[in-house]
């Protein structure tokens, strides 16, 4: 891609624009459509053209491997603790309405928690599955 000066350039601003709308969906998602899952799409599809412009082992210097597997259990570990913490203040799994001292905002944070877990894992997972992928044809260490 050394030679596609204008697709690298173009790329190189739009790319920070992909990620930003990502992250409106994810923490605008309660308002309107969007959450966690397209939030996660959105802002690994950023990262993921980045490494088709700039090669797999610039995406693998910006985001190592080590931290994407990291990320995946990180969301799925938010995710599943906000279910645990409701539980352990008296409420049933995920039932939101414990997480504060008004049921309404306890929902609030809740979806917002359960929904930043999602799209930390779906962003990670979908790096993970590209990496993967991509990486095919390199040899491997063992």
């Amino acid at each position: 891609m050394r030679e596609h000066l204008i697709l690298r350039l173009v790329s190189k601003f739009l790319i920070p624009f992909i990620i930003l709308f990502g992250l409106y969906v994810q923490f605008h998602g309660d308002f309107g459509p969007g959450g966690g899952f397209q939030a996660g799409v959105i802002i690994a599809a950023g990262c993921i053209l980045y490494g088709l412009v700039y090669g797999l082992e610039a995406l693998r210097q910006a985001i190592p491997q080590s931290i994407v597997i990291t990320l995946v259990a990180l969301g799925l570990t938010i995710y599943a603790g906000t279910g645990f913490v409701t539980m352990m203040l008296g409420g049933k799994y995920l039932d939101y309405q414990w997480l504060a001292h008004d049921p309404a905002h306890g929902h609030h944070y809740g979806i917002l928690i359960v929904e930043l877990g999602v799209g930390i894992t779906v962003a990670a997972t979908m790096l993970a599955i590209y990496y993967g992928f991509a990486g095919r044809g390199e040899p491997t260490d063992s």
